[in-house]
């Protein structure tokens, strides 16, 4: 049973990805680029991480550097922008500190273990950007990571005191003009001429990426009721944004809506197989020996009194063959049979009705989450070497996003999408399909000047290495995608960027 799982990342074989700048000069005629209908002078971006150049896991310096509304304003210069200032953190480490106790992770460096495996692991060192120090000043880029739709009209949403609690958000702690701010006031107050919004991927992807473990608030119409990892009801998603959008038209600005890609489409979700478990045919054959009374006389038993439907109780049934296997998990959306398996007739001991309380193996739909790979196919407890995570051990919930959750993620973004559009041609505004974008670099990838932009975790280009976030080269993509958008609705010509000039992952990023 050792080694059952060495790597998912499909990393051991990795040639690195260099990056050799390519340099293009610019026309810089005078005249040559317009911004067309548009005026560029004050550009403010209003987002979350996305906004903020958040990468491999922290906001750190480079990355900021390379978001894609610096990459936009560097551009703008061309045309008619203005100075683009950010609220940079004081390092490449990353992580924060709270009056000198650290409250946010550094980075993710790419490093190689003892047996030559490459691999991320977070940055050894201590960060020196502490949120007390507040910065003063206004800033172009109000991309705030961590924050949702809702958050960014929350008052006090910046105040230092309700951090701990959750109440508050660190990054915006740093640079928001008082404790009572709100994000998008302190956007509006900036009187922005020209605008992006990128906003609501938040609302869906802490559900997402802990595998379902919040609630669908769908018909819940009090944001201050939810849980961290929840869905947002689009009818909130949809007032919320609504109001966003017309305070920053308020004074004549025009501007650029995003919408929100499907989580399928980043390898945070796409990276481990589904059928992660190697077995030769002894072990299976060993396997189904221990699970047959399972399948063949507790689970129909379960049907004839009525406790499991038939299609349930198929669900539930766990097969092992030789080859690649679909590993055992705990499903919450199942039905805890623990209790009914420790009375009559079954009357099982309390550890085996537990582990067969909500047990099911992974469909080849569900979605394995990237850090799945660190505890697929480990011995937890040295004194039971049988014990395997995911063979004898069911890998837990938060893991794996089921088919199931992956419908309520997909209705809501769905839902946020219809809003987003739909108040983008109402106000005249430029639209990014950034979810179609996205599925085509999944999906094949994107041609460039230096080759093809994938979604493969570490060797693709697009996406940094916590899997959500993009690379710089992925985030000059995103800068593309939005500037092409505002020429099509302007009638401007700003130029776009090289993306092979923009930098990836590689085995010296550190």
């Amino acid at each position: 049973m050792k080694n059952i799982l060495k790597y998912t990342f499909a990393l051991l074989a990795i040639g690195f990805v260099s990056c050799e700048p390519e340099f293009d000069s610019p026309v810089t005629d005078d005249g040559f680029y317009s911004s067309g209908t548009a005026n560029l002078s004050k550009y403010v971006a209003v987002g979350n991480s996305l906004t903020a150049g958040y990468a491999d896991g922290a906001l750190y310096i480079t990355g900021q550097e390379n978001s894609y509304p610096n990459i936009m304003a560097q551009q703008f210069a061309f045309a008619g922008g203005g100075e683009f200032s950010q609220p940079l953190v004081n390092d490449n480490t990353g992580g924060l500190l709270l009056g000198g106790t650290q409250i946010a992770e550094n980075r993710f460096v790419l490093a190689v273990d003892a047996n030559g495996n490459p691999g991320p692991v977070r940055l050894i060192g201590t960060p020196t950007t502490d949120i007390t120090n507040h910065l003063s000043g206004t800033y172009n880029n109000m991309g705030v990571p961590g924050a949702k739709s809702f958050h960014l009209g929350v008052s006090g949403y910046g105040n230092v005191a309700g951090v701990l609690s959750g109440a508050s958000n660190p990054y915006f702690v740093r640079f928001a003009s008082s404790e009572s701010a709100t994000v998008i006031g302190d956007a509006v107050a900036q009187n922005p001429t020209f605008f992006s919004l990128w906003i609501g991927n938040n609302d869906i992807l802490s559900y997402a990426t802990s595998g379902g473990a919040g609630v669908d608030q769908t018909g819940n119409l009090d944001p201050t009721t939810y849980g961290p990892n929840d869905i947002t009801d689009p009818n909130v998603f949809g007032l919320v944004y609504s109001q966003q959008v017309e305070a920053l038209v308020g004074n004549g600005a025009k501007g650029v809506l995003i919408n929100i890609p499907e989580v399928t489409s980043i390898p945070y979700f796409t990276t481990v197989p589904t059928n992660a478990i190697p077995l030769d045919a002894a072990t299976a054959g060993a396997l189904n020996a221990q699970f047959g009374a399972y399948n063949t006389q507790i689970l129909p038993g379960l049907v004839g009194i009525g406790v499991l439907s038939p299609e349930e109780a198929a669900l539930r049934m766990i097969n092992f063959s030789a080859g690649q296997n679909f590993p055992i998990m705990t499903d919450d959306d199942l039905t805890d049979i623990t209790a009914i398996l420790q009375g009559p007739p079954f009357s099982l001991p309390a550890p085996l009705a537990t582990l067969l309380g909500q047990l099911r193996q992974v469909k080849s739909d569900d979605l394995i989450v990237l850090t799945a790979s660190s505890v697929l196919g480990t011995t937890p407890d040295p004194g039971n070497p049988q014990g395997v995570i995911g063979v004898s051990i069911p890998l837990s919930d938060k893991y794996v996003l089921a088919v199931s959750e992956q419908v309520r993620v997909t209705a809501a973004s769905t839902a946020y999408n219809a809003t987003i559009q739909a108040l983008a041609g109402a106000k005249g505004l430029a639209y990014v399909d950034a979810k179609t974008a996205l599925a085509r670099v999944a999906n094949g990838g994107i041609p460039y000047d230096g080759g093809v932009l994938t979604s493969q975790f570490v060797t693709g280009g697009a996406f940094s290495l916590d899997g959500v976030h993009p690379s710089p080269r992925g985030y000059a993509y995103t800068a593309n995608l939005i500037i092409r958008a505002i020429n099509e609705t302007y009638d401007a010509t700003i130029p776009m960027v090289h993306i092979g000039n923009y930098g990836t992952v590689t085995v010296s990023n550190n």
